[in-house]
């Protein structure tokens, strides 16, 4: 019987979001039980009245990383869990799987402490698997192969904090990323926003680093309409903001994940990375936009890179902003 579960997922937004269907399988099979999670401190905010999770833990990596980490490791023990899952394949997160002293531990077979797990699960990118099903193989000793979604709760609060902005037909737009290979150019976000009808509303999502990102491309852009909300809203805020409009539109970064989490309709302009790697959108309304031009150098990899390797950028540049109009 289950009675405790911790499941460690710290790295990025996105790859938090893509773990949701763990919680909602486990809280499926296991109605009665407490469900932990542990995130890289920030990435709680996603969590804020979710309706099943017991507690989050968080790890700060910035300060007083590795004495925070052994915090951890004596706080998770203490808290005896029956079951440990670890989406991870990092070491520190095995480490802290393979001491947590709980009935049962599982996780991915490239991480180096998985000689000590429970059980292991073969990870493997490509094929045209998608992320929530890498994840959910880890539960594959469990019953039922009832398919989960990524599922994120915006609160009533939530709800009312973005309700001044939802007024007639509006959109959104995510334009940045964490990098620049996975980046749509600035000057073609603008150029896209150009061809949105003047009577439609568009806000501009992001993080408060992205503010001037987002200035910069409302002023080249001249919309009558666009508004800047980089900053101004919480994960989760945006999340609901995301799910009434006509349409979202994002590059492959963790504000596709967030239209996944509520269902809400987007469009993804992948430029350095591919779907296929298995991290595109899971939203019912849902389009992937791509160039057309045959590159031998696309994917560059997994995650992007800080800049073009070959120098010609044309994974992003060759998309032309009448692709997105499609999907006005």
């Amino acid at each position: 019987m289950m009675k405790k579960i911790l499941i460690i997922q710290t790295a990025s937004i996105g790859d938090v979001i893509l773990a949701t269907p763990l919680l909602e399988k486990l809280h499926h099979d296991f109605p009665g039980a407490a469900i932990d999670l542990l995130v890289k401190k920030g990435n709680e905010s996603l969590f804020t009245g979710h309706p099943f999770l017991n507690l989050f833990l968080t790890w700060d990596k910035t300060h007083h990383g590795f004495r925070h980490f052994l915090q951890l490791i004596i706080l998770v023990r203490k808290n005896r869990y029956d079951l440990v899952v670890n989406v991870q394949r990092f070491f520190k997160t095995g480490m802290l799987t393979a001491l947590s002293g709980a009935s049962s531990t599982v996780g991915f077979d490239k991480n180096p402490w998985s000689f000590l797990f429970s059980h292991k699960v073969i990870h493997q990118i490509g094929k045209g698997l998608h992320e929530i099903d890498r994840n959910l193989a880890l539960l594959q000793n469990f019953p039922g192969n009832k398919s989960y979604l990524p599922k994120l709760y915006p609160t009533s609060g939530d709800e009312t904090a973005i309700q001044s902005f939802k007024t007639g037909i509006y959109y959104t737009l995510s334009p940045a990323s964490l990098w620049f290979t996975k980046q749509y150019p600035a000057e073609q976000w603008a150029s896209f926003i150009r061809k949105i009808p003047a009577t439609s509303v568009l806000y501009l999502l992001g993080s408060p680093a992205d503010h001037d990102l987002c200035e910069e491309i409302l002023r080249k852009s001249g919309h009558p309409q666009a508004f800047n909300l980089s900053g101004r809203l919480t994960l989760l805020q945006s999340a609901a903001l995301m799910k009434d409009a006509r349409m979202n539109f994002t590059n492959d970064s963790a504000p596709m994940h967030l239209a996944s989490a509520v269902n809400a309709p987007v469009s993804v302009v992948f430029c350095s990375t591919v779907p296929e790697f298995g991290f595109g959108p899971l939203s019912d309304r849902s389009f992937l936009i791509q160039t057309e031009e045959n590159l031998d150098c696309r994917p560059c990899g997994l995650h992007g890179y800080n800049a073009c390797p070959k120098k010609h950028f044309r994974c992003a540049t060759g998309i032309l902003p009448e692709a997105l109009t499609a999907q006005l």
